[in-house]
């Protein structure tokens, strides 16, 4: 009952971490607009993302166009689409094998192939974490970099995005799930056969009041004879 709980608890925060990743990914606050120099009063403000650039003016007005060219993006924005895209769809698989290894479900049960496939899940999720977090990192150190640039121009310096927060919390939920699972899949050792424990070798029995009848000394036997007997007869008690 205590692996199962833990199996749940480790699939749902890779749940969330899958679908913070999701959110994340579609999301256009990736880059603010940076209210420093002479945009500390402005009437527009703009936003970027992975897949789209919002603008959003002082009236309430709210507009946002995809990149229509792919080409023309930097190399930097490729990549991240690339990475949280290659992690979403990690995690969508880490969620799938498992549903499959987890033990409340009917699937593959009393079989072997449970354990592996919660392992195998809860390894997906790690490298979906580690995906999403190489990606946000990555876009906080450009950030950083053009933000505290002094060449740079104050209009085009931009400030850390919500998206980016979220990617940094989905990352960490993702990482946190598969060492979870990770952890759950090694076997209970109160299920575990108990070792067989070798009996030690039996005594050999006492002698018997005929033997020692026989090696009395009133016997009418010489002491060969007596000894010849006594072996025989020690012979067929073992036998």
């Amino acid at each position: 009952m205590a692996s199962m709980a833990v199996q749940l608890l480790g699939y749902f925060l890779g749940l969330l971490g899958l679908v913070g990743t999701v959110v994340a990914t579609v999301l256009p606050h990736w880059r603010s607009t940076a209210y420093v120099g002479s945009n500390i009063i402005v009437a527009t403000a703009y936003m970027k993302g992975l897949w789209m650039e919002c603008v959003w003016h002082s009236t309430g007005i709210y507009q946002c166009e995809v990149y229509r060219s792919l080409l023309a993006l930097p190399q930097d924005l490729q990549a991240a689409r690339a990475l949280m895209v290659l992690s979403c769809v990690t995690s969508v698989l880490a969620s799938l094998v498992s549903v499959m290894g987890m033990k409340c479900t009917r699937f593959a049960r009393h079989s072997v192939m449970k354990s592996p496939l919660v392992l195998s899940g809860g390894v997906c999720f790690i490298c979906a974490g580690l995906l999403c977090l190489i990606t946000v990192s990555w876009t906080t150190n450009d950030v950083i970099l053009d933000f505290y640039d002094p060449f740079l121009p104050s209009g085009m310096k931009y400030e850390i995005g919500l998206a980016v927060y979220l990617g940094f919390a989905s990352a960490f939920l993702s990482l946190s799930g598969g060492m979870v699972l990770c952890w759950s899949s090694s076997p209970d050792r109160s299920q575990r056969p108990p070792r067989m424990q070798r009996s030690p070798p039996l005594s050999a029995p006492p002698p018997s009041t005929q033997s020692i009848l026989l090696l009395h000394p009133t016997s009418p036997r010489g002491p060969e004879g007596q000894s010849c007997s006594f072996i025989l007869l020690r012979l067929q008690q073992w036998l």
